[in-house]
């Protein structure tokens, strides 16, 4: 909603600097809207009033420096100019505050609006009145909140204004946001007072939990019957920690919640609020010296380093069940013989599935599947066992936009995969953000959690995820000699005790389908497609074909529509590739075997087949074919049900009940593409044939091809007519995979 006083404020901006050119900038947006844009703005403005010739976004050093230098405070009577004056006025109103009429007056209406400012802030009582000093001009200049917002917490509101009143006279200390919730501006703030209440100099409190910091926590334990700041300190830190306590003195209360914290972080339960639970508190890695019982690592684990492990305490090892590197870390994946020395030395394994995961551009919905496919078949193939759960990594700091628009969606594309056709739970690596995020959504059971990473936003501000495995906390080496090995040192929760009993190991199947190699082949692929239903009757654009209103039907009506051209298609299916391949992967079938009867369907989409759908939709129909594999509902449903039957497939049995909900899923090809592949196999068992494999024969796979229509004369028709269509996509599939 536009805001009239922000408008004018953005306008005054435009107006005054030839439309932001003398600032620097382009013109402002003039929508009312407060922002980022408007800030920036204002900030440039302020320092071309000030003199300052470098422009810049920030409010930095010399903007501050520049503000004491000139006027000490900013009010009446040193408001140097009316456009200075009304860059406060301007300010204010972005900030939510009434600024005045922004005409250049630092009047009685300005002087209200700062002094509320100043008491949202906290500092009502360092800066009395309504004049601006430094500090909270710098405040003002930026799009933090000093009100409750987003549901933001009034204990961690109460707790942001305490420590903004309490230190803001210190050096390096600014105003922080007051908005209720915890950040990483909020967590550095506590490092910071932390230090000064242990008599640290301004210079040297750094915000930073160093080994002063740490040697001065550990003489201040406290405890039940602690008061005054100590104890507002650490019970500040608690509730930061989203640990219902109240602020202020160490009480009875207090003491059951810090036990309540230790038993959860797997500290010592003492009740008090000793080191260790100081560190856990204020640091994602907490006590560093903490001696773990899980580990990681990218280093082999012989006999000797097994023994190395065993000798020094640790029960559970995470290793990777892949490596895509033929060269980096060439120990980093399982090696052979390697579960079976864990197993003899009493140790268990927990696997992780990481080939790159180290920005957001590498996770969507279709890279999750296709994670989760190859997790599948490496954790088989080094015999992890049902009921193992594998992490998923996040290897790096991902923004919580980017955990809604790209994580999530990837971890869903690897629960469904996961979870459809395998018998493994999905576990996450990452951040603490990402990790509660993922298990929020349901797509984890346990949590992997990279607290090492404690610069990490994902990990400021954000206490362990409530599902959390292991917890990463530092790098050591333990053992000496062929037994020596560096490790990530883990807390264990006990959540998951990885496995201690593996099958035998099994090697990767050499013929199985892969992406098609699309810059090779691609354009060669279309030209043979086309041609090849050239010589069947059916150009590039146009033509004619068997309806499908009734797949039961011996004698199909034979109808001439409008339809997609053989090129688009073709592009949807190549777009599909992976969702094609993960299919075949997943059950061992020849990957043409999906992408024909797809191909055709969608080639002869047509105005009857929307006609169809429109009644479903319109609660006309119960069912019809649709989606690109055009698919019955209820044929759907039968062919899941039989896959779940015969243990291809896990899931729930579906009635005629979920008709509707089956239908409005096929119109995902995410969804309706497995199903096309599901129905292929539900179909060998109708003919009375072998479940189709990699080796089936060609009689046999146009059969299955002429059951995708149904029955009779028709039926074979179609068979035929896309067998010739299977031939040219399997010939290329093939020199893809060789």
């Amino acid at each position: 909603m536009a805001d009239e006083m922000v408008l004018r404020a953005q306008r005054f901006i435009n107006t005054t600097y030839n439309n932001g050119s003398t600032l620097g900038m382009s013109k402002l947006t003039e929508n009312g809207q407060t922002g980022w844009p408007v800030m920036y703005a204002l900030t440039r403005a302020l320092q071309y009033e000030m003199g300052i010739t470098s422009l810049s976004d920030s409010f930095g050093p010399t903007t501050l420096g520049k503000i004491g230098e000139l006027y000490g405070k900013i009010d009446a009577d040193t408001v140097p100019s009316a456009n200075f004056c009304r860059i406060i006025q301007s300010a204010l109103y972005c900030k939510g505050y009434d600024g005045g009429e922004i005409d250049g007056t630092y009047n009685g209406r300005v002087e209200a609006a700062v002094a509320k400012l100043h008491q949202d802030m906290g500092v009502e009582a360092v800066y009395p009145g309504g004049a601006l000093w430094p500090k909270t001009t710098k405040g003002l200049f930026n799009m933090d909140a000093y009100v409750a917002v987003g549901g933001g917490s009034d204990g961690i509101r109460s707790i942001q204004q305490w420590l903004n009143g309490r230190y803001l006279l210190r050096k390096d200390f600014y105003v922080i946001p007051c908005d209720g919730h915890h950040s990483r501006d909020v967590a550095k703030s506590m490092l910071f007072a932390i230090q000064y209440e242990l008599g640290m100099a301004d210079g040297t409190a750094n915000g930073v939990f160093g080994p002063g910091t740490q040697s001065g926590l550990k003489s201040h334990t406290v405890s039940v019957g602690t008061a005054g700041v100590w104890a507002r300190l650490f019970t500040a830190a608690m509730i930061l920690n989203k640990r219902s306590v109240s602020f202020g003195d160490f009480t009875a209360a207090v003491k059951t919640g810090v036990e309540t914290f230790q038993s959860f972080s797997r500290l010592p339960v003492t009740g008090q609020g000793d080191f260790q639970t100081w560190a856990s508190l204020l640091v994602s890695y907490g006590d560093q010296s903490r001696k773990g019982t899980a580990c990681d690592g990218v280093t082999m684990v012989t006999p000797a380093r097994a023994a190395a492990l065993k000798g020094a305490g640790y029960k559970y090892i995470g290793r990777y069940l892949f490596n895509p590197s033929s060269t980096s870390l060439p120990e980093k994946q399982i090696q052979p013989g390697e579960l079976a020395t864990i197993k003899e030395y009493g140790l268990r394994c927990f696997p992780i599935y990481q080939t790159w995961s180290r920005s957001a551009d590498y996770f969507s919905y279709s890279q999750g599947c296709i994670d989760a496919t190859n997790a599948i078949e490496w954790a088989k193939m080094h015999g992890f066992k049902p009921g193992t759960i594998i992490y998923f990594a996040v290897d790096y700091d991902a923004m919580d936009g980017e955990v809604t628009d790209f994580v999530l969606p990837h971890f869903r594309g690897v629960m469904r995969t996961i979870g459809e056709n395998s018998s493994y739970g999905v576990g996450v690596y990452g951040p603490r953000n990402v990790c509660q995020r993922v298990a929020d959504a349901g797509f984890a059971a346990a949590s992997f959690v990279c607290d090492m990473s404690s610069g990490f936003s994902g990990n400021l501000g954000y206490p362990l995820p409530t599902n959390w495995a292991f917890d990463q906390i530092s790098t050591i080496t333990v053992g000496s000699g062929s037994g020596s090995i560096e490790i990530d040192n883990n807390i264990a929760s006990g959540r998951d005790d990885g496995q201690g009993d593996f099958d035998p190991p099994t090697s990767l199947e050499d013929d199985l389908d892969v992406d098609f190699d699309k810059s090779a082949y691609r354009s060669e692929l279309l030209s043979r497609i086309q041609t090849y239903l050239v010589s069947i009757g059916v150009p590039e654009t146009g033509g004619e074909g068997w309806s499908l209103d009734d797949p039961t039907d011996v004698d199909p009506d034979w109808v001439t529509y409008d339809v997609k051209t053989t090129t688009e298609a073709f592009n949807l299916i190549m777009d599909a590739d992976w969702l094609f391949t993960n299919m075949a992967r997943t059950l061992k079938i020849r990957k043409a075997l999906i992408q024909a009867p797809v191909l055709w369907e969608i080639r002869k989409l047509n105005a009857l087949d929307a006609v169809s759908d429109i009644a479903v939709e319109n609660g006309l129909r119960d069912d019809s074919s649709t989606g690109w594999g055009q698919i019955f509902a209820w044929v759907t449903i039968d062919a899941r049900n039989y896959c779940m039957d015969q243990g291809i497939i896990n899931g729930t049995r579906l009635t005629s009940a979920d008709t509707r909900a089956v239908w409005d899923k096929l119109q995902e090809p995410e969804y309706n593409i497995p199903s096309v592949a599901y129905l292929t196999v539900y179909n060998a068992h109708q003919l009375g044939i072998a479940r189709p494999t990699l080796t089936t024969s060609h009689a046999d796979t146009q059969a299955l091809l002429a059951r995708y229509n149904g029955k009779g004369p028709k039926a074979e028709q179609y068979g035929r007519e896309l067998i010739g269509l299977y031939d040219v996509l399997e010939q290329y599939n093939r020199l893809s995979r060789s």
